[in-house]
């Protein structure tokens, strides 16, 4: 039920911010809707329309909000007189998605880059504050600061709830992507919690993605976005053992990848690349296709991941597409280059548990085992994901044991 409310949850607040405008508003009324529904349903049944239900105990939430604020009155009059054919159409056709309409409205240019992308992130994704925090690297009281303040200036806006003309949708597009980037990610790999993979946030990202792609289909980065997501969720059914566990990408069984999507992937990013300038987003796709073409692990083609690394990094000023850099160079290079490579981001990632990580993996690769094992359980103490965290204090313990 869990994944079922999440799925819906941005599309019920989209139908109600389509008729309330009030985002705050409307965003704390479908969080009563779906407290009740978590209250109500296994007790009682999910309804047959459990998207309209939802709309439904939503907008009487807002009614009664409205009814309480005297200086609402007459916005009150006119919701009291919309038509019920559109209250009907958005509580019972199954084809009605704001979704795609309130991706676009957070990332309205009235915010800042970082306020649309976590705001987004928030109302669309589902993402917990924590989480959010998690993927800007701040602390959380900071991005909970953030996405209040984002809230108020949307208001202020007063933007329209509508799909944005080309004009608008090409300036927002960037933050559009960049939260369906996060979320995707968020999804393939939890930052907190006990599951490694969130299917359901995976899911949404992509066919999100493919809608994007569907309004702007000569935008590259939108294809290379899509590919990316399709080549990366390939492997998930050979990223967990049957009881959860980590598989690291060099130890996956390359057979239980998902074949369809893996040929879909290589086919969009190989009609996108000729066509003309290659954004980050198209890189990362390429680097991706590379992994997923290869038969075996040790068939990679890392130089050539190296120099798809090398065009990333020129292109974007992104820590983590350095750290993967690093990698490369070290598995091309040797592990010393690469651990040469690290030393550049101690700033950038400093408490980062990717970093120490990696540093546990390049220093294990050039023998320095003592060193190593002290990196994997550094790693170990600062990642807030359960399998994480179990795979490197084994990661440890193994090494520590053959010291």
């Amino acid at each position: 039920m869990t994944s079922l409310l999440r799925e819906l949850a941005p599309q019920v607040l989209g139908a109600v911010m389509r008729r309330y405008r009030d985002f705050a508003a409307c965003e704390d009324a479908v969080q009563e809707a779906l407290l009740a529904a978590a209250g109500q349903w296994p007790r009682d049944g999910t309804p047959q329309n459990p998207r309209g239900w939802l709309i439904q105990v939503a907008c009487r939430r807002m009614k009664d909000h409205l009814r309480s604020e005297t200086a609402r009155r007459r916005r009150e009059a006119a919701v009291a007189q919309e038509s019920d054919q559109q209250v009907m159409q958005d509580e019972t056709d199954p084809n009605q998605d704001d979704t795609l309409v309130l991706l676009f409205m957070c990332c309205h240019p009235a915010l800042t880059p970082s306020s649309a992308i976590a705001l987004t992130l928030r109302a669309v994704g589902g993402l917990t504050t924590a989480e959010i925090a998690n993927a800007f690297l701040v602390p959380e009281a900071t991005m909970a600061q953030r996405i209040s303040r984002a809230k108020q200036a949307l208001k202020a806006s007063g933007t329209p709830f509508d799909t944005p003309d080309a004009r608008d949708r090409d300036q927002r597009m960037g933050s559009v992507l960049q939260v369906l980037y996060l979320i995707f990610n968020e999804g393939y790999a939890s930052s907190i919690g006990p599951d490694l993979q969130r299917s359901d946030l995976a899911n949404e990202a992509i066919r999100l993605a493919r809608a994007v792609r569907r309004l702007a289909p000569d935008d590259g980065e939108a294809a290379g976005l899509l590919a990316l997501m399709l080549l990366t969720d390939a492997r998930r059914p050979a990223r967990t053992t049957p009881e959860g566990a980590l598989v690291p990408l060099a130890e996956q069984d390359r057979t239980l990848w998902d074949g369809r999507a893996v040929a879909e992937g290589v086919a969009l990013i190989s009609e996108t690349l000729p066509r003309g300038m290659v954004g980050p987003y198209q890189i990362q796709a390429a680097i991706a296709a590379v992994h997923d073409e290869a038969a075996r692990a040790q068939d990679t083609d890392w130089p050539q991941i190296l120099a798809l690394y090398g065009l990333l990094t020129q292109m974007s000023d992104n820590p983590m597409a350095a750290l993967n850099h690093a990698v490369a160079v070290a598995m091309v290079e040797g592990p010393r280059a690469g651990l040469e490579q690290l030393a550049a981001l101690d700033g950038a990632l400093a408490g980062h548990h990717r970093l120490a990580a990696v540093r546990a993996h390049l220093l294990e690769m050039a023998g320095e085992r003592e060193a190593a094992v002290a990196h994997y359980l550094t790693a170990a103490g600062r990642t807030t994901s359960l399998p994480e965290r179990n795979y490197l204090n084994l990661k440890a313990a193994r090494l520590g044991a053959s010291v």
